[in-house]
């Protein structure tokens, strides 16, 4: 991966958080919601962008599907805030790598525990 897209990568991770926070009016992206990772293709037209939702599974799904309906306001904003000659196109996908961190986490004080 190059520099140019590594800092890319973090400067659309930062423009989505803010947009999320400041822009969005929807009641499904409202809750606990963490962009932990954004993955810029090479040629710079498509974004994967995965998200943490605090919730059950039905609050995940919701958020996806507020995303799905927020990907047209998010890409034109990234791309007009960032200035980008070509606005990507947006893929939103759920991670669940903070909650099998905890799992590993509990299962290693179990352990610990255990006689």
């Amino acid at each position: 991966m190059s520099r140019r897209t590594q800092r890319l990568n973090r400067a659309i991770q930062q423009e989505i958080s803010r947009i999320l926070e400041k822009d969005i009016n929807d009641p499904r992206l409202s809750g606990l919601i963490s962009i932990t990772g954004v993955l810029l293709s090479e040629d710079l037209r498509h974004v994967r962008v995965y998200v943490s939702v605090l919730g059950d599974e039905e609050a995940r799904t919701q958020a996806l599907k507020g995303f799905a309906a927020a990907s047209g306001f998010i890409k034109k904003e990234v791309a007009t805030n960032l200035r980008m000659r070509h606005a990507p196109d947006f893929a939103f996908e759920y991670d669940d790598s903070i909650e099998r961190g905890t799992e590993v986490l509990q299962i290693m004080e179990d352990l610990n525990r255990s006689p």
